[in-house]
């Protein structure tokens, strides 16, 4: 059987960032050169953002733009399967399954849990926050997934899903494919414009989509010491370097970081390159973005409905089956 690699985005806005793409789109490029002939999975975790986006309209707009940026970015629609998990039953009926054989503590010790208690009171928070990371173990073993890309803060996820996994075969027998997860540690933390991680919740991330005078906005925005221009400078403590070496191959790497030590560089000069750096990432990006029609992504999530469902399903017949649901 051909090796699987999974991975899913939430449309948690109208874009996505370079966060997202350094650390989640590329990492599933690189493994789809690097694994030839394995089989790529990549879905819109539209179930998941619905843990707090209720608006019908925003919800849609968020995962429609999401979409035409992975093929935007590289994603080969022949090559990779890309899918709405809300066109597959499956994923709801496996996330009962497993809902009923996972306790709260386990629940309540998960990152996502948590981070929601930093935000909201405990009575706010929804049952499908609580119960995020079910869903996603979900949408992982319904396609006996061989390796998972996330950032690290997603690793505890995986590892719920392999725990859960183990938990369900020694109990009914062998079923799921206990999967791996894939953290590529260079990027495992893309940092915002302020050094925290790039997130649309700190508002501190520069979208695939912005535009030119934004960009230029959000690079000026990137805060650095008071070191003098004549100083030598430690790359590793100024964070527009950290944004910037995301677009260095390793020849131009090594001659900025030389630059930082050297000394007589401005913080001005060194703003000025990441802006162009970005901006030239950025234009095929949006030109082919541009150039993709809504049909077409409705087209090819109604193709592939067909194909993940034909996997899922068949899982999903098997654990019923094993389980007592089928009488």
């Amino acid at each position: 059987m051909k090796k699987r690699i999974l991975t899913g985005l939430q449309a948690t806005s109208d874009q996505l960032h370079i966060g997202n793409y350094f650390g989640s789109i590329k990492s599933m490029l690189d493994l789809a050169k690097e694994f030839p002939d394995a089989e790529i999975f990549l879905f819109t975790a539209i179930m998941h953002t619905y843990t707090w986006i209720h608006d019908q309209e925003v919800l849609k707009k968020n995962v429609m733009n999401s979409l035409k940026l992975f093929l935007a970015c590289g994603a080969d629609p022949a090559r990779f399967t890309i899918y709405n998990p809300a066109d597959v039953a499956a994923h709801a009926q496996l996330s009962w399954v497993l809902t009923c054989l996972t306790i709260m503590w386990t629940m309540e010790r998960m990152h996502s849990f948590k981070d929601a208690l930093t935000k909201w009171k405990s009575g706010e928070i929804s049952v499908g926050t609580f119960c995020y990371p079910i869903l996603m173990a979900s949408d992982i073993l319904l396609y006996d997934s061989d390796l998972v890309p996330v950032w690290k803060d997603q690793k505890q996820h995986v590892e719920y899903a392999r725990d859960i996994a183990q938990k369900f075969n020694n109990q009914y027998g062998e079923t799921f494919k206990i999967p791996w997860v894939y953290i590529k540690e260079e990027v495992s933390v893309v940092p915002g414009i302020d050094g925290r991680k790039m997130s649309k919740s700190y508002n501190n991330y520069i979208g695939l989509l912005d535009d030119y005078k934004t960009v230029l906005k959000r690079v000026k925005q990137i805060p650095t010491n008071t070191q003098t221009v004549e100083e030598p400078k430690n790359p590793d403590e100024c964070n527009v370097y950290k944004i910037l070496k995301l677009f260095l191959d390793q020849k131009e790497d090594e001659v900025i970081r030389n630059r930082y030590t050297a000394g007589w560089l401005s913080y001005k000069e060194i703003k000025d390159f990441l802006y162009e750096k970005i901006i030239a990432f950025l234009k095929p990006i949006q030109e082919k973005y541009a150039q993709i029609s809504d049909k077409e992504i409705l087209d090819l999530l109604d193709k592939n409905a067909k194909v993940v469902n034909e996997i899922a399903s068949k899982k999903v017949e098997e654990v019923y089956s094993k389980i007592g649901f089928k009488l």
